[in-house]
């Protein structure tokens, strides 16, 4: 079991999973969402549009998780997750949020991987602000952690400033 807060763009990691912070219809977006689109090629779009919708246009609702392959990803699966939308902390955004990085580690045990790459979800267009996301993030990834063994978690920012922010939040739980 491992935690380890790191620089890089996550689709260029080599791991059994990376997380994308995924819109509710799961057919691409901005930010993580369009850059794993973009790299993983058209076939994730085709994978995330033959996944089951819950309501129209909806086929992940907010703190669920769904898995595609990685296609052109060195990554070998995607964990689709939806974050919340923060509007001031008082609408249950801690929980989704939790729900998010439970849901995405359950799915990664129930497929028998092992490493797994998260992006700070919700932290983007999503506006959670980020030293709260974090302190949720790591507070749950801990809690799950202590039940599964010999998971590998990287949580992958994409600048300085966020990485300070996330590797605070690690070493401070």
């Amino acid at each position: 079991m491992s935690i380890n807060v790191i620089i890089a763009d996550i689709t260029q990691l080599r791991v059994d999973a990376i997380v994308n912070a995924a819109n509710p219809t799961l057919l691409g977006g901005g930010g993580v969402d369009g850059a794993i689109h973009r790299a993983a090629g058209p076939a994730l779009l085709a994978a995330c549009r033959a996944l089951p919708e819950s309501a129209p246009g909806v086929r992940c609702p907010t703190g669920e998780a769904r898995i595609t392959p990685g296609f052109a990803l060195p990554a070998r699966h995607v964990i689709h997750t939806v974050g919340p939308i923060w509007r001031g902390g008082a609408h249950d955004e801690p929980a989704l949020l939790e729900s998010c990085y439970r849901n995405a580690l359950q799915l990664l045990c129930t497929c028998r991987l092992s490493s797994i790459a998260f992006p700070a979800i919700s932290c983007g267009v999503y506006g959670y602000p980020p030293a709260l996301a974090a302190e949720v993030a790591i507070a749950t990834l801990r809690d799950e952690l202590a039940r599964s063994a010999s998971i590998d978690v990287r949580l992958c920012c994409f600048s300085e400033a966020m990485h300070a922010i996330w590797q605070q939040a690690l070493i401070a739980a």
